[in-house]
């Protein structure tokens, strides 16, 4: 069971079934919709998403409220390993230094806690308000990923590969709390 994390804004706790409802209702919003999707049945698509393996998914709070859900998961082949984070928020917690406050403490969590030396997140290349969330987390950006994913519209488009090393973060930030 993942633990509680506490950012400077936000508190990121395991997700419970009780929270499937207000998850769905997020990502049903059209801001959210537009990237995540999730088909007609959103109570399916969130409790997938808790399901699925190799997938840790924590619900964000912010001042007791649930605020979206941040996910991540891992390549554990040695040659290889990394995290990877996946994000999506109310957009009424959008600008407020959110999604920043979340990205940043669950990629210290993945780096301090768990030995990740490494951690990626993709948005789509056209995003420019997750690009500059995860800039101002201190990830940089690597390379575009050509016709990455399908968009709502069926045709495909670019991402943006995105990463954070230990390096970084520890050079940026060494004791967050001193």
């Amino acid at each position: 069971m993942e633990k509680t994390l506490k950012g400077a804004l936000v508190l990121l706790r395991p997700t419970v079934p009780e929270d499937i409802p207000v998850l769905a209702t997020i990502r049903a919003t059209p801001e959210v919709y537009a990237t995540w999707r999730g088909g007609d049945d959103l109570l399916a698509a969130v409790t997938e998403d808790l399901d699925e393996p190799g997938l840790t998914s924590l619900v964000v709070e912010l001042d007791g409220a649930t605020v979206g859900a941040i996910q991540w998961g891992a390549e554990e082949d040695p040659d290889y390993r990394h995290a990877n984070i996946d994000i999506y928020l109310d957009p009424a917690a959008h600008g407020r230094g959110v999604g920043t406050d979340a990205v940043r403490t669950l990629a210290r969590h993945l780096i301090t806690d768990l030995g990740h030396h490494r951690v990626v997140i993709d948005p789509a290349a056209d995003n420019a308000a997750a690009i500059r969330c995860y800039g101002k987390a201190g990830f940089k950006p690597v390379g575009i990923m050509r016709d990455y994913e399908r968009g709502p519209d069926g045709t495909w488009h670019d991402g943006l590969l995105m990463d954070l090393l230990a390096a970084d973060l520890l050079a940026a930030d060494p004791d967050p709390t001193g």
